[in-house]
């Protein structure tokens, strides 16, 4: 059996009816590791005995015939930006490089509690500040479908390991599209969640405006159960939010789509699920400069939706021009007060100097990469006296009238259809040295971080042998509407 290729639901059925144990699954996905990870250094660190006795506590349940969640036995990774209790917590950074975490993030001991194993931690850029998985300070982690591309960013760890068959899913975070856009680029299921519909306890801050923790799949259903699983209200993060996700908002006309599998098992005929569903096509997302073979793939998914009888319509975004400038902004603004805390005093790497300043200077100068020292200039200046208004408050501003956009646009669809990425995964090192091409590739994700959005990046075709991915806004918490939308494409 093929222990690797069984999805979540597979897995438990597996384990219930003793046809495999927990620590045989765990193995097996030790050994892949093993010998995959060599060349795809997905990893930071695997935590091969924790994972062992993880599986072994399943197995005793499963020998006293304890009923078991769904998630009891299955292999997770977690990106290495979100804490686990006594597990080193790096954020691929070397003024972290040897912090370990003292509690776990909420999303972690969730699925603690619920009996997952967790294999280790792996790659991400820098602070989760990048599009490739470059900058991280360990390591380049590289593309399951092509050695030669990157696995996108920055949860291209996650992306991979999950690609590669080196867990059954993962978490990652998402502040612009770091969960959307390597999930596309390695074919797997991306989930951002709504802002607040996931705890942010534990994920170490980057944007905290724009961060959230979501899931990275094999399967939408195997996305669905984890987020189903880390959802929810947390007194440890005030921005959480306690909602009934199975009883949607509902739209103007009251449509929503439900999940395609019936009771029987079966999944009934697409058209009766999506017949009466009114999709958004906006004219700004489809712009000179993307790729053909995106385009093409994007625009054939849309048609495939319209031939099911989903009625298309073109719809306007007037202000998503201002969308990437506007994220770079807020976004650096909001790191360079988030890491200010990392001065050389209270966490990680400590230069030993004869004054406080040349502590701060040396420890900060030593344990930033290049794209972070970047990015905290670029958010310092934009905060400064003189330059407030001109640039930080302008692009609030800006996220204000976005967010209209899409409150208007949703007045007449029920979800939005968009490409993840301009292009498919582009080689390492084609666009490192050119950090302007690299924000680039964030233009059509980071309008759903900065008006709060849940949306999911699903494999609809490939650009050669690239995976291409289609995303699909929804409302918000409208998360089981479009995930019951990306089943179809499944």
């Amino acid at each position: 059996m093929e222990l690797e290729k069984l999805s979540i639901r597979e897995i438990h059925r597996g384990l219930t009816k003793k046809e495999f144990s927990a620590l045989e699954l765990t193995e097996r996905f030790l050994d892949i590791i093993g010998r995959k990870d060599k060349e795809l250094s997905a990893y930071l660190a695997v935590s091969a005995d924790s994972a062992v006795f993880q599986a072994k506590k399943v197995d005793e349940m499963i020998s006293r015939n304890q009923e078991i969640p769904l998630l009891a036995g299955v292999p997770m990774a977690i990106k290495d930006n979100i804490l686990a209790k006594d597990a080193k917590t790096t954020c691929a950074s070397k003024i972290l490089e040897r912090y370990i975490a003292p509690y776990d993030a909420t999303a972690v001991k969730k699925i603690k509690d619920r009996g997952a194993v967790i294999l280790g931690r792996t790659n991400l850029d820098e602070f989760a500040m990048g599009a490739s998985t470059e900058n991280s300070a360990f390591f380049t982690t590289k593309n399951p479908a092509d050695l030669t591309r990157v696995p996108g960013g920055s949860s291209g760890g996650p992306a991979a390991a999950v690609a590669a068959g080196m867990a059954v899913c993962a978490l990652g975070s998402d502040t612009g599209g770091s969960i959307r856009q390597p999930a596309s680029f390695c074919g797997v299921v991306g989930l951002k969640p709504t802002y607040g519909a996931v705890s942010r306890y534990g994920l170490v801050a980057y944007a905290s405006s724009l961060d959230q923790i979501g899931p990275i799949a094999k399967t939408v259903e195997d996305a669905e159960i984890t987020f189903n699983a880390i959802k929810g209200k947390d007194e440890m993060d005030m921005t959480s939010v306690e909602l009934n996700f199975k009883s949607q908002i509902p739209s103007p006309k009251s449509r929503q789509v439900e999940d395609p599998r019936s009771q029987s098992g079966q999944i009934p005929n697409p058209k009766s699920q999506i017949k009466n569903l009114t999709i958004g096509v906006p004219k700004e997302y489809f712009v000179k400069g993307i790729d053909g073979d995106v385009e093409k793939t994007i625009r054939n998914a849309i048609r495939k939706i319209e031939e099911l009888g989903a009625k298309i319509i073109e719809i306007n975004l007037p202000h998503a021009e201002y969308a990437l400038p506007a994220y770079y902004l807020i976004a650096t603004s909001e790191a360079s007060a988030n890491l200010a805390r990392y001065d050389g005093i209270r966490y990680g790497l400590s230069e030993q100097k004869k004054n406080l300043l040349e502590v701060y200077l040396e420890s900060r100068a030593k344990g930033f990469g290049a794209e972070v020292k970047r990015r905290i200039m670029l958010g310092t200046y934009a905060l400064s006296a003189g330059y407030y208004d001109a640039y930080y408050l302008k692009a609030q501003k800006a996220r204000t009238l976005l967010k209209k956009d899409f409150d208007d646009a949703f007045l007449k669809v029920d979800a939005i259809f968009t490409p993840v990425s301009p292009t498919p995964a582009f080689k390492i090192g084609e666009k490192i040295t050119d950090p302007l091409s690299m924000y680039l590739t964030d233009i059509f994700t980071v309008s759903v971080n900065l008006v709060g959005l849940p949306a999911v990046s699903v494999p609809v075709g490939f650009g050669g042998k690239l995976p291409i991915g289609l995303q699909i806004i929804g409302r918000p918490f409208e998360e089981n509407k479009i995930l019951g939308m990306a089943k179809i494409y499944e």
